[in-house]
């Protein structure tokens, strides 16, 4: 039988806007997902405690502001040295340039979802991450 997925829902840094991580939060409850939302301005080492703590699968990050590719590094970086890089599937979505997300992937991104991306798309491959 699989686990209900749970997935963490995270604004890393100092965006503010969360209307499109509350929307992705949204589709995925709909789809039968457990999510928390960590809120706003959260730090790296904020966004991978929450993860432990809450005991979830994929970690899902949401950016506005341009500094997904620094955020994103600490935060892989932070897992790695806990040894835990193997236990979450990290997701990033927002205001992603196309030519950032090879570097996104090389840091172990399990995907990324720039902005405008279909929310099927998004839903359907959070579900394939539902071990």
């Amino acid at each position: 039988m699989k686990r209900r997925l749970r997935v963490l829902i995270a604004k890393p840094g100092l965006d503010g806007h969360d209307l499109g991580a509350k929307l992705i939060a949204r589709a995925l409850i709909g789809s039968g997902a457990e999510v928390v939302y960590t809120g706003r301005q959260q730090s790296p080492e904020q966004v991978v405690e929450a993860a432990i703590q809450e005991d979830v699968q994929v970690i899902g990050l949401s950016y506005l502001s341009g500094a997904h590719v620094g955020l994103t590094g600490k935060i892989m970086e932070s897992l790695k040295e806990r040894g835990l890089e193997k236990e979450f599937k990290v997701v990033v979505g927002g205001v992603i340039p196309k030519q950032d997300i090879p570097a996104l992937e090389r840091m172990g991104v399990s995907k990324v979802f720039p902005s405008g991306s279909p929310v099927a798309e998004i839903v359907s491959f959070f579900g394939s991450l539902q071990t």
